[in-house]
């Protein structure tokens, strides 16, 4: 994803105003997904942490990393579609260095509960190591 998409994407979830319309959001956002392949849903890109079984499976091409991910629970699913579309295209060093605080700025991430929050950091931590993993290879 662009920097301009990610900026439209914050500045949308900044214009609806209620809570409930942007988790619909979110949720729909989810949904649009591509179908995860069966081949990756098991436990080695199954995010510890997560009360909903939540899978991240990473490829990397072109010197970029691109993110796939799919969830048993629509909100899990919508927020960590919105991560993985925001941290794919992005070289491992700029997946490093990204900041996740814009689902703060936009209300999100103060709405979830502490579970979901624990999820929510799991599934970055998650991406950072693979950015580390992946910048470890390039060497």
């Amino acid at each position: 994803m662009a920097l301009e998409d990610k900026n439209k994407l914050v500045k949308d979830l900044n214009a609806i105003g209620d809570q409930d319309e942007k988790f619909r959001y979110i949720i729909q956002y989810g949904k649009s997904l591509p179908v995860y392949p069966d081949e990756f849903r098991n436990e080695d890109f199954l995010i510890k942490g997560c009360v909903s079984q939540l899978w991240l499976h990473p490829e990397f091409k072109n010197d970029k990393l691109y993110f796939m991910v799919d969830s048993d629970a629509t909100i899990p699913k919508g927020i960590a579609a919105i991560l993985a579309s925001v941290f794919s295209g992005l070289t491992p060093d700029e997946v490093i260095a990204f900041d996740t605080s814009f689902l703060s700025d936009v209300g999100v991430e103060q709405h979830l509960s502490m579970n979901r929050r624990n999820g929510l950091a799991s599934l970055h931590k998650q991406i950072k190591m693979y950015g580390i993993a992946f910048k470890a290879m390039q060497k």
